[in-house]
């Protein structure tokens, strides 16, 4: 970090966001620029291996960054991963090109990544190859650190001083030349990933959380990759209008229709068909492809081929003998709604109400959101079923059980034991 950057950093970091007097005019925040312009991007195997190379010979923490294509294409896969050390520079990577970086994971094997929003990114780099053993997770060093703004942007701002360019978040990175602006605007986003995250380690340092962070950034790197979702299709944006099996029938058949050709096609499924219409055809059960173009999101400019694919789906679905239906309703792993606790359990009702509002007195104190002191989740099954002995032992070994690390259990064990003997009115 410069002089200038680590002056803007302390002084950021000092201050709680005041406004200046009134006779004092605030200084411009310098728009970032590329330290050493704009890297070419690598997309043959003869500048991968001499990439490889430079990062395995650099020092310090490794920034990386990854682009998308949500909303334009099929899945989450990367479409360009940007990575800065010190002493290799930055570095553009086409993984469409070179979608094997395996070998780049491995010369950097054992150093820290340092990310933002790590959740977001881990899995597509995963696919690639590229699987970190320690990481800095900046966005949620500063959840912990109890910013109210934790976008890159706002946090390059606050805490280093630098603007940075914006604009080209949700552009479809797919694109094959990418422009000069949008790579531009992939390499600002890891110029300055390592000094953030340095001096966010000094202010979690001085609130006494940075070990609680710590726990937090081994918990990601250590998470196995997600699960598949089971029946995706409920998910559908306006299902809470779906009622009847048969028209779920329907839901379920145009959904997975539409996922085989958005599949097929490497399109995003909202291109193929939108959720509103698989709802309105769910809804409305049309009795052929003349009904379904009258619908909302099917007659507009859609030919008669694709009416009749889906027209078929359709079909399909209301030919279903009634047992081949889906229920209504997802199985409920854990604990009901909590709207429903005072009708089912006044008791557990009265231990989640003081429960609640003990954890967010504790997330208040430390200054953090209640959901990364300890999630709602956690909260709500430990109140549904408490130990038999609502003592710090066996709530701490509950919370351990249900994935709270030890810094959570910690902070959180001596109010939910108090909670937990909270009786009903």
């Amino acid at each position: 970090m410069t002089d200038a950057q680590e002056t803007a950093a302390d002084s950021s970091l000092r201050t709680t966001g005041g406004a200046p007097p009134d006779d004092v005019e605030p200084a411009p925040i310098p728009l970032l620029e590329p330290r050493e312009g704009i890297p070419p991007v690598i997309a043959d195997e003869e500048s991968l291996a001499e990439a490889i190379a430079a990062f395995a010979a650099g020092t310090g923490p490794l920034a990386v960054d990854a682009e998308r294509a949500s909303g334009y294409r099929y899945g989450q896969r990367a479409y360009l991963v940007q990575l800065r050390r010190e002493g290799a520079g930055t570095a553009l990577i086409d993984p469409v090109a070179c979608p094997d970086l395996s070998g780049l994971g491995d010369a950097v094997s054992g150093v820290e990544w340092v990310l933002h929003a790590a959740t977001q990114d881990l899995p597509c780099l995963r696919e690639i190859g590229m699987v970190p053993t320690r990481l800095f997770d900046t966005e949620l060093a500063g959840r912990l650190a109890g910013f109210p703004r934790v976008g890159l942007g706002a946090m390059v701002e606050n805490v280093l001083g630098f603007v940075l360019e914006k604009g080209h978040s949700a552009v479809d990175w797919s694109t094959r030349p990418l422009p000069e602006p949008w790579l531009r605007y992939a390499a600002l986003d890891v110029e300055l990933l390592v000094d953030l995250r340095d001096a966010l380690e000094k202010e979690l340092d001085r609130q006494g959380k940075l070990d609680w962070a710590r726990q937090e950034f081994d918990a990601i790197a250590a998470a196995p990759p997600a699960e598949p979702r089971k029946d995706p299709w409920r998910r559908t944006s306006g299902m809470h209008k779906v009622r009847r099996r048969r028209q779920l029938g329907v839901v379920r058949e145009l959904w997975q229709t539409r996922d085989r050709i958005a599949q097929r096609r490497d399109v995003s499924p909202g291109k193929v068909l939108s959720d509103a219409a698989i709802v309105e055809a769910a809804l409305s059960l049309p009795a052929d492809v003349q009904a379904l173009a009258a619908l909302n999101g099917f007659g507009h400019r859609m030919g008669r081929r694709q009416l009749e694919q889906w027209q078929a789906a359709v079909d399909r679905a209301k030919a279903l003998p009634d047992s081949a239906l889906p229920q209504p309703g997802q199985p409920v792993t854990g604990p009901p709604p909590p709207r429903a606790w005072a009708d089912k359990d006044p008791e557990a009702a009265a231990r989640l109400s003081a429960a609640r509002a003990a954890v967010s007195a504790v997330a208040e104190r430390l200054n953090m959101p209640q959901e990364n002191l300890i999630t709602p989740d956690t909260v709500r099954r430990v109140c549904w079923e408490p130990p038999r002995s609502a003592d710090a032992e066996s709530v701490g070994a509950a919370l351990a059980g249900y994935g709270a690390r030890a810094w959570q259990v910690e902070q959180v064990t001596p109010v939910l034991v108090d909670a937990l003997t909270t009786k009903a009115p």
